[in-house]
């Protein structure tokens, strides 16, 4: 006859003992956080933008934790490399990491992508900013209208040409949906960046640019550069002037650039919440929003959890996109 198994009461109390130890003792790992500097790693260059934002977020931090935030700059593999040595720090919420659209929802739906699946090696915290784009003409194409783009382009396929700050970029495939969903055939023209991407299309070498606003915005006030539509499913609170691609004509376009503060996965749910509670609080100062504004990004927080579902819907995104190129367009 088959007997039950039974398990000693001292077997079950030491079980639930340990599991009381470890809850307690997470629970005591995050009210302790932070004892030390913490370090936030933007994955650009010193100067830019995005480093700048990291600065401001980084002494703001600094101040509600009680506790140094060192930016420590890794820049390479198109913002990848420092989420890579995030990624593989320690999940105690002494690492942590700006990331921006193309490492995060692009760059792994490439082929050749750098060796980082941010939604498996990452645990967002809070998405800090928009960035908006805006496709921008050459006074000398006579362009000022969506529609007007639209014609010359469907008149005259692979006649015109767009400039880009890079191969797979936001700009870069934010031009790409332009190309689907208008059935059209502008050409990319990859820059360095987005001021010589301004250069060529002030200059008429090129006919258009999807740039970053902060960098064609000062042109378009000053008529030498046309604005056909900003990018983004909203108009810019910055240039609120400026209608939407969608508004012009082009339906159902909508897609932008963002940034968003990171940490290894595995990070304690608590210190997760705890974080992204500080940021909140950050953006929502006005005195910090203008700052953030003079930097030519947008706020535009996030919790950890919304983050999370806005970063796998992004992706998804990018992804289907991506698999309508030809494999030229993202080498």
């Amino acid at each position: 006859m088959q007997t039950k198994r039974k398990f000693p009461g001292s077997a079950i109390a030491a079980a639930l003992g340990l599991s009381l130890t470890l809850s307690l003792g997470a629970q005591a790992q995050t009210a302790a956080w932070p004892d030390h500097a913490i370090t936030l790693v933007v994955p650009f260059a010193p100067g830019a933008s995005a480093d700048a934002l990291a600065r401001l977020l980084a002494t703001e931090l600094s101040a509600s934790l009680g506790k140094p935030v060192v930016v420590d700059n890794r820049p390479g593999a198109g913002g990848a490399t420092g989420l890579i040595a995030v990624s593989k720090a320690p999940a105690d919420g002494y690492m942590l990491g700006m990331g921006a659209t193309g490492a995060i929802t692009i760059n792994p739906n490439i082929p050749d992508a750098p060796p980082l699946d941010p939604q498996k090696q990452l645990a967002p915290i809070a998405k800090v900013a928009d960035i908006p784009l805006v496709l921008v003409a050459s006074p000398k194409s006579g362009f000022k209208t969506v529609r007007q783009v639209m014609d010359a382009a469907r008149a005259k396929p692979d006649a015109l040409s767009y400039g880009s700050t890079g191969i797979n970029t936001a700009q870069h495939l934010s031009g790409e949906l332009f190309n689907q969903l208008a059935k059209t055939r502008l050409v990319h023209v990859p820059y360095r960046g987005s001021a010589p991407a301004v250069t060529d299309v002030l200059a008429g070498t090129t006919a258009l640019a999807m740039v970053d606003l902060t960098s064609a915005y000062p042109h378009v006030k000053a008529g030498t550069l046309s604005a056909v539509g900003v990018t983004s499913a909203n108009r810019s609170i910055a240039a609120p002037e400026i209608p939407t691609l969608a508004e012009g004509g082009l339906t159902g376009y909508a897609a932008g650039a963002w940034m968003g503060l990171f940490a290894p996965a595995g990070l304690p749910p608590a210190l997760a919440t705890r974080l992204s509670k500080e940021v909140q609080a950050i953006i929502a100062r006005p005195e910090i929003q203008a700052r953030m504004m003079a930097l030519g990004v947008e706020p535009a927080y996030l919790d950890n959890v919304a983050f999370r579902g806005f970063i796998a819907t992004e992706s998804t995104q990018w992804k289907n996109l991506i698999a309508t190129l030809p494999a030229a367009a993202v080498k």
